[in-house]
């Protein structure tokens, strides 16, 4: 089966142009199969496509997950079982370390989205996490091929899961139509939930991936003086965080709860 692991829709990240119906269409007249929604610490996109549009087409795969913004380590993409929203997944700002130990206690799956991109983004060009070998191992996956970065950022990401052995997914990180369909993953397996993606990964699924680098980003637009974007993606990180931190003390209370 062949998807888009990183995928943004406009009813779920503001900075998307791209519907969840016109994102689905545009796929299956590119053959793909499916598709894994990652909204940036949000299941908005997804919950508009299940209460609007499940069902239209059938033959086509949705799958929700969400593209976390840690506190301390960039972004992640994270998947969780079939019909598991918690909100803490909706209140950036968790540290690496507790994001990890509590997606992991949930049942779900995650790893780094676009490893080597920008600082403040992508884990290996943030803080010391570049010399920690042991939060590598803790990943199930790496996402190996962002359309959005350049080649030598996504051969450095395949390397390194070829070092820890493992799994890789390819994902176009599409805001707008062209580059919509730039990244295949594709799964020797009837991908049809996500508790389906979770056990495939689990019981040492390798997906083969491909793609082609998308020259349309911010960064390819601006040059040089994308830096001071960059660092003000910085700024909104650590501000999201801020403003976050009581509903998400609430909210990872109600998580907890739910463990027990």
């Amino acid at each position: 089966m062949k998807f888009d692991m990183h995928c943004h829709v406009h009813e779920g990240s503001v900075d998307s142009e791209v519907s969840v119906e016109r994102y689905i269409k545009l796929l299956i007249d590119q053959g793909f199969d499916g598709m894994l929604i990652t909204d940036h610490d949000s299941y908005d996109g997804y919950r508009y496509y299940y209460n609007n549009l499940r069902g239209k087409y059938p033959d086509f795969v949705v799958l929700r997950g969400v593209e976390y913004d840690t506190f301390n380590a960039g972004h992640f993409i994270v998947i969780l079982p079939t019909g598991d929203e918690p909100e803490l997944f909706e209140r950036q700002g968790l540290k690496l370390l507790e994001l990890i130990r509590l997606v992991h206690m949930r049942g779900g799956i995650l790893g780094p989205a676009h490893p080597f991109g920008e600082n403040f983004l992508s884990i290996y060009n943030t803080g010391r996490f570049k010399r920690d070998k042991r939060i590598t191992r803790a990943f199930d996956f790496l996402e190996g091929f962002n359309s959005a970065e350049d080649v030598v950022d996504n051969e450095k990401a395949m390397l390194l899961a070829l070092k820890y052995r493992k799994p890789v997914f390819s994902g176009s990180d599409s805001h707008n139509e062209s580059n919509v369909g730039t990244a295949i993953t594709e799964i020797d397996a009837d991908i049809r939930t996500e508790d389906d993606l979770i056990r495939y990964i689990k019981e040492g699924g390798r997906p083969k991936i491909s793609g082609k680098r998308w020259y349309g980003t911010i960064k390819d637009k601006l040059g040089l003086i994308n830096k001071f974007l960059v660092y003000g993606f910085f700024l909104y990180n650590k501000w999201g965080a801020f403003v976050n931190t009581i509903p998400r003390r609430r909210a990872h209370k109600h998580f907890r709860r739910y463990l027990r």
